[in-house]
Parts: C-alpha cells; sequence; structure tokens
C-alpha cells in the first residue's frame, strides 16, 4: 500500500490570522518534504474563493513541485470538473504529465459548494450530467490520435487535437466518491476511486462495503476494476491530553469549514445531493469520541498503523493522509509527516520501501 500527501488547504476558520499567501507556501513546502520522505504522491485540492480551502490553482503548485523532485505522483484532489470546459483540463494535465516525465495521476469530481459555483455561472443543480459529459471528453480527448467532434448536451465542438498528448497512455483517472452515482461512473468509465472514509462510514456503512459496491457495479458493467484509493485525517497523540487537542482541532474544521460548505439545507440541496442532509446533521452533532477509526487516523503509530491495515485488507492500494487539518502548525504537520514514514509507513509494503533503501 502506497501512502501520499493530501489537502483541501482549509483556512476558512473564525480568528484566523493565516493568509491565503502563506498556507498556500506552507502546503508546497509539505508536498516537496513529501518527496523527500519518499511519500508516493501529493493530492492538492481545489477551492475557490477562500469558501473552504483557498487553494485555487492546483495545476500550477503541482508544476512547480513536478520542476523540483524526480519521484512523487502529481494529482489534484480533486479538479471540479463542471467549473471548467473539458478541453482546457485536458490540456493542461496532458501538459503537466509530459513536463513531469508521466508522474500524473488525474482525479475529478463534482464538488460539493454551490458558493464555488455561482460566479462561474455554473448550474450546480445540473452538475452531475454536465461532470459526467466532462468526465468522457477528457479522456477521449487524451486517447485519440486524430481530431474529434462532439455534440452533447453541456458542450458542442467539432474538428479538436489537443497538443502535447499526455506521456501516459492512458493517464491514472480517479473519480472523487461520495456518492452512489459517482461509483457508477468510475465503474462504468473503468476509472479508479477515491473515497472519504467518514463519508463512506455515512453513506454506505464503511470502506469495505464501499470497494464490495465498486467492483459489483465494475462486474455489471463488464470494465476492469481501477485502484481503491482513501483519504484519512491524520493526527498523532501519544496522550489523552494530545489525543483530546487533536480531536479538538478535526471537529474544529468539520464545523467551520465543512458544515457551510455542504449542501445539507432540505430547502436548496439539489436532488443529486440529498445524501449530504443526513451527513451534516450528524456532522453538527458529532461528539469527540464519536472520531473513531472510521473517520480519522488519530493515535500513536501502532493504533494508526492497526486501522491501516484493516483499510489494506480491505483491497486499497493507497492511502492520501490530511495532516494539515483545522490549523495545525506548518511545522508540527512535518514533524508529523516524518513520524509516520518511520514508524508506521515501513509495516506496508510499497515503493516507499525502495527509496528508504536507496
Amino acid at each position: 500500500m502506497e501512502f501520499g500527501y493530501f489537502t483541501l488547504s482549509d483556512n476558512h476558520y473564525e480568528n484566523n490570522t493565516r493568509s491565503a499567501n502563506q498556507f498556500v507556501s506552507d502546503i508546497t513546502d509539505e508536498a516537496l518534504y513529501a518527496d523527500r520522505l519518499g511519500m508516493h504522491s501529493a493530492w492538492i485540492g481545489e477551492h475557490h474563493f477562500n469558501s473552504l480551502g483557498v487553494l485555487s490553482c492546483p495545476d500550477l503548485v503541482l508544476a512547480y513541485i513536478a520542476a523540483r523532485t524526480q519521484h512523487i505522483r502529481l494529482a489534484p484532489a480533486v479538479t471540479v470538473l463542471p467549473l471548467h470546459h473539458p478541453i482546457r483540463v485536458a490540456e493542461q494535465w496532458a501538459s503537466l504529465d509530459l513536463l513531469s516525465n508521466g508522474r500524473v495521476d488525474f482525479a475529478a469530481g463534482r464538488g460539493y459548494d454551490s458558493r464555488e459555483y455561482a460566479p462561474f455561472k455554473v448550474s450546480f443543480a445540473d452538475n452531475q450530467g454536465i461532470f459526467e459529459e466532462g468526465m468522457e471528453l477528457v479522456r477521449r480527448l487524451w486517447a485519440a490520435d486524430d481530431r474529434i467532434s462532439h455534440h452533447g448536451k453541456h458542450y458542442s465542438f467539432d474538428d479538436v487535437r489537443i497538443t502535447p498528448k499526455p506521456v501516459q497512455r492512458p493517464i491514472p483517472t480517479y473519480v472523487g466518491s461520495f456518492s452512489k452515482p459517482s461509483i457508477e461512473l468510475a465503474a462504468r468509465l473503468e476509472c479508479g476511486l477515491i473515497v472519504a472514509p467518514f463519508a463512506a462510514a455515512m453513506s454506505f456503512g464503511g470502506l469495505k462495503q464501499v470497494a464490495d459496491l465498486y467492483h459489483e457495479t465494475c462486474a455489471k458493467h463488464g470494465t476492469k476494476p481501477g485502484r481503491l484509493m482513501c483519504s484519512y485525517f491524520t493526527h498523532f497523540a501519544d496522550t489523552m491530553a494530545q489525543g483530546d487537542a487533536q480531536r479538538a482541532r478535526q471537529i474544529r474544521y468539520y464545523k467551520e469549514c465543512v458544515i457551510p460548505a455542504l449542501p445539507g439545507d432540505p430547502k436548496t440541496a439539489p436532488p443529486s445531493y440529498t445524501y449530504f442532509i443526513d451527513m451534516v446533521k450528524r456532522l453538527h452533532q458529532v461528539q469527540p469520541e464519536q472520531l473513531t477509526e472510521n473517520s480519522v487516523l488519530l493515535g500513536n503509530s501502532q493504533q494508526i498503523t492497526d486501522t491501516l491495515k484493516k483499510v489494506e485488507a480491505a483491497g486499497f492500494s493507497e492511502v492520501i493522509l490530511y495532516f494539515n487539518v483545522g490549523m495545525k502548525p506548518h511545522q508540527m504537520v512535518k514533524d508529523e509527516m516524518d513520524r509516520f514514514m518511520r514508524e508506521v509507513a515501513p509495516h506496508f509494503q510499497g515503493k516507499h520501501l525502495e527509496r528508504r533503501a536507496a
């Protein structure tokens, strides 16, 4: 199992003196540090207008990282595809794949925050259809050697061929999923799947249930399953006091960043987002003792290792680790990343062992 660095650049906190510019600089430094530690990948989220996070251009940050590294894989977490024209998305990530010598992992989703849609004049209510058509187009544009035309419900063009072409044919592609329609799309398009354990637990019962549903859906479509990945909030704690502080940090993130971003109002949530209503209700009521392995990696190195062994047994090939959450100080984040790679990662087979031996 491989391990990556992950962030949504959460900075929407009350009385927060950390500027967006400072946080983007911190995240870039952490991703470069992840490469030095032997982590497999860097997954950087896309958010706009300081609605939840502050890093709006993961492609540019990852291009900067690509120029300064040789090993770490580079991925958005995720590209909010309905906000962008699929031709432009295909061009951007093919270019990064070329410049990084084939190190891109591409992931897309439709997001969940209507505040990010409104200024772009994109329909939040209709974004499932926009997303599905866009996802198919991006992959067609990467794969096509000749010019292609397309006339669909949301996009229409003639005689388009993108340049440059990606080095990887195909670029590994994932769908970020909170819902059954996203799992269905990933299976139909032969994409891998990325899920958040806390959402998987609320919507499906756990990671194993998501894995089973994905494989069943692939079998229904006659497609080959891709890789399964999940993201995990990660907090080291060796004492009860440290554990209490980390739980408080996590709950602050839910209440100040996540709840305002999710479509949790039954009066305004589009039909394709109704599953978020119960999720928001439960997040409002979450108590520190409810932060179990279903949502966070929290504890000492052995406890975190034990949880990840269950994730591995459920069939997940990579876990991307969200260290910098809830206003955690930059140096503390780097210390926890280092500790993870020294004390937890060696218990799992992966490329990090080869990097460590080298």
